[in-house]
């Protein structure tokens, strides 16, 4: 594999300086080897990296491809038999099943989220954002993440849920330790009170609906029933569990991404002040620009798949490159530049397929009003500190800063 008279490595998606030269990486592998071959992660399985646009909507939509996780894989992340079924009670969701187990479950939820549904969350999701606003602007500084992009969607998925007010944050600080550990056997250790906690807090908080049923997502989760199939009380847990994760990490990524976005082009951020009307272009431009998750969720061959040239043999593990392919040059003129007025902008931020993401509208709406929002009560701002003191949320799977400090 050669670029010029260079030898591409074998990638590191888990290395600390990774999403700082992610793109440039991207750009070489698209060219010269588009279906990479790594031997830098932590996973005994033989791992190939996607990172073509045309291959990631085939991929992505491919029967040959599965999410069942393998034995193989779930004994060498959690060799313990009580660790494995505390996993099983988190990680057994529909992101991580196939049809028809995947096409029953998402049925059972995604009348949630429907985009009536969200819209009708549009007057909370404003107040949301100004009550945050309202605390910091009058310090004439923030952390965009920790004061504004984390708050405002764990707070509107809680209150889908049904989750406690005083408990938020500690779903934060579970998400984020399960989530940068779960893929590391190396720190496999590291989450097992995370995952035991976890488990015994939504036991707790299923066992107290299912006595006082309340108007949220849980007491629904319980209830819902179609042609008669419910959710059993060990598909519950994990459907919970992916809902407080995909409703809100992506969020905080897709505001927090946006926003930088718009600190390092000033002049898309002044037109967008100036013509709040750009704003759903705009926020389509963030999520490929900038796309806050990294790389589809893990996938395994089926069977045997030849690619330009290469063997995914049966049991390899595919890693596609949702951010890569949102820069491919085929499929996006001027890829690198930020356009908040970009037309034709079919990018893959959210997925492709069944596995689409159930909440984009939720996102998208969360997106459009924190950013739009923002911009309206604070005319300027800029970064407090130099961009490479900006530190990047340790999981390869996502793509985002842990903060981002600014004055106004």
């Amino acid at each position: 594999m050669k670029k010029g008279h260079f030898m591409i490595p074998s990638i590191n998606p888990f290395a600390p300086d990774f999403k700082d030269k992610a793109y440039e990486l991207y750009e070489i592998l698209r060219t010269d080897d588009p279906v990479h071959y790594t031997t830098q992660v932590p996973f005994s399985n033989p791992t190939w990296i996607i990172t073509r646009y045309d291959d990631a909507i085939s991929l992505l939509k491919d029967k040959r491809l599965l999410k069942k996780t393998p034995v193989t894989f779930i004994e060498e992340q959690f060799s313990e038999d009580s660790l494995q079924s505390d996993w099983a009670n988190l990680f057994n969701h529909m992101l991580n099943t196939d049809p028809p187990d995947h096409s029953r479950l998402r049925s059972l939820v995604q009348k949630a989220f429907t985009p009536r549904m969200v819209e009708n969350l549009r007057p909370r999701i404003q107040d949301i954002a100004n009550q945050l606003l309202d605390q910091v602007v009058k310090n004439n500084q923030m952390d965009l993440i920790q004061d504004y992009a984390f708050p405002l969607p764990i707070i509107v998925i809680s209150e889908i849920l049904g989750i406690p007010i005083e408990d938020r944050s500690q779903f934060r600080h579970w998400s984020n330790a399960i989530i940068y550990a779960f893929n590391r056997p190396d720190r496999r250790k590291q989450i097992i009170p995370e995952i035991v906690n976890f488990n015994h807090y939504l036991k707790e908080l299923v066992a107290k609906r299912q006595q006082h049923l309340q108007d949220d997502l849980i007491s629904a989760l319980i209830q819902s029933s179609i042609n008669s199939d419910k959710l059993s009380e060990s598909e519950i847990y994990p459907m919970i569990f992916l809902l407080i994760i995909a409703g809100h990490e992506t969020t905080v990524n897709l505001i927090g991404n946006g926003l930088f976005s718009l600190l390092q082009h000033p002049d898309q951020c002044e037109k967008l002040r100036n013509y709040p009307y750009y704003i759903d272009t705009a926020i389509e431009e963030f999520l490929r620009y900038m796309s806050p998750v990294e790389f589809a969720t893990n996938r395994w061959a089926a069977e045997e798949i030849h690619l330009h040239g290469k063997t995914i043999a049966k049991n390899d593990l595919v890693l596609i490159s949702l951010a890569s392919a949102n820069r491919d040059p085929t499929q996006f003129p001027h890829p690198n530049h930020l356009d908040i007025t970009r037309q034709k902008n079919e990018h893959i931020a959210f997925g492709k397929g069944i596995h689409f993401c159930l909440g984009a509208p939720l996102a998208r709406l969360e997106g459009q009003i924190a950013i739009q929002t923002l911009l309206q009560r604070i005319p300027q701002f800029e970064l407090s500190v130099d961009r490479d003191q900006l530190e990047w949320q340790a999981t390869f799977l996502m793509r985002g800063f842990k903060s981002i400090p600014i004055r106004f």
